[in-house]
């Protein structure tokens, strides 16, 4: 239903424009909406007309008409205003309010359809029923992209978003919780993962930047039909989950470029605790200081180049040298070695992931 303040800011605009004082009360007679010079309205006079069979009543320079919803009373108009054309343009305002309530319940009803597409609650005649009844374009290449936003901020963060992506460019909004907001994005078919990268950074940069809101952003895949949105949808909640884990510094992350680390999030913890106990001769998580872990790194993606990750960590060779051979001792792996490398590599992401299901 529409909300009040809604409401009461069409009443306005109509008031500043023909100077007739308005107010809105539900069928009970309570008062919904009001301009400020408005007299109270006899409630025994609004449940009366409430109750007739009549559409409009005049009393005095009050106007009494009535606003429908599907032929159901929704709510009663008052107009005050003593000029000619008082009724004329109270006519015009139930019209308007009547188009706001269609405009908010396809709005609604659109976020609903959405809403359970998403989570696999319709069947296939359900999705092609009420997409055709909402003018939804079935077969239109889209793809799914959350945005994880901390709950205070997820108002402001949708209102930002809407401006950003419009119904009119094919695009939706919608939400399942309260910690994000979900796009539906609609694609051409000369645009594909490179477009949906670069409009997934605009986007976090502007919420991080205009409205200093702390956002991350996942997309899934690119289907063509409506019925694969929630397998994109899936697949973006899973990039998410995986990003957050592994990719902690990335704020966009790709379904498609997740790499080992879905297979790692795929593995049952069982299985992940004997690889650790195989690694570390132990099935508790190893931990590292904060020097050996950024040496680490560093050499991975240096492509195991001793010289240029010392350079890069701004220390001497044989320093470098040292921490590695200091490590070695520790784990028994040698990651100057590509085979012990990649083993290390896999043991701390099976470690950060374990710690993750400990967490939750």
């Amino acid at each position: 239903m529409v909300s009040s303040q809604v409401i009461r800011g069409c009443l306005e605009q109509l008031r500043a424009i023909t100077r007739i004082e308005f107010c809105v009360l539900d069928p009970a007679g309570n008062m919904v909406a009001q301009t400020e010079g408005v007299a109270a309205p006899d409630i025994h006079m609004v449940t009366g007309f409430a109750q007739s069979a009549i559409d409009s009543q005049i009393v005095g320079s009050s106007y009494y008409l009535k606003v429908t919803d599907d032929e159901e009373l929704a709510f009663i108009l008052i107009a005050q205003g003593n000029y000619e054309y008082t009724f004329m343009i109270a006519k015009v305002a139930v019209g308007e309010l009547e188009n706001l309530i269609v405009a908010y319940k396809e709005k609604f009803d659109r976020n609903n359809f959405f809403q359970n597409l998403l989570l696999d609650n319709l069947l296939l005649v359900d999705i092609h029923n009420r997409s055709k009844k909402l003018h939804i374009a079935n077969s239109v290449r889209r793809a799914i992209m959350v945005f994880e936003i901390e709950a205070e901020s997820e108002p402001i963060a949708a209102e930002m978003l809407s401006g950003l992506f419009t119904v009119q460019n094919g695009d939706y909004l919608t939400e399942v919780d309260e910690n994000s907001v979900i796009l539906i994005k609609a694609l051409e078919e000369q645009e594909g993962y490179d477009t949906l990268e670069e409009v997934a950074k605009t986007a976090v940069d502007m919420l991080n930047m205009e409205a200093m809101v702390k956002v991350r952003s996942a997309y899934g895949t690119i289907v063509d039909e409506l019925k694969d949105l929630s397998r994109s949808y899936k697949e973006a909640k899973m990039a998410m989950d995986v990003g957050r884990i592994f990719y902690a510094g990335k704020r966009v992350i790709s379904y498609n470029e997740l790499g080992i680390g879905r297979l790692i999030y795929q593995l049952p913890p069982s299985l992940c605790r004997m690889f650790i106990q195989e690694i570390f001769g132990s099935d508790e998580l190893i931990e590292f200081d904060h020097e050996i872990l950024t040496t680490i790194d560093t050499f991975f993606e240096n492509n195991l180049n001793v010289s240029e990750t010392a350079r890069q960590l701004f220390v001497h060779r044989n320093t470098l040298v040292y921490r590695i051979e200091k490590l070695q001792k520790s784990t028994g792996l040698d990651i100057r070695t590509f085979e012990d490398a990649m083993t290390l590599k896999i043991a701390l992401m099976v470690s950060a992931y374990m710690r993750e299901l400990d967490r939750r």
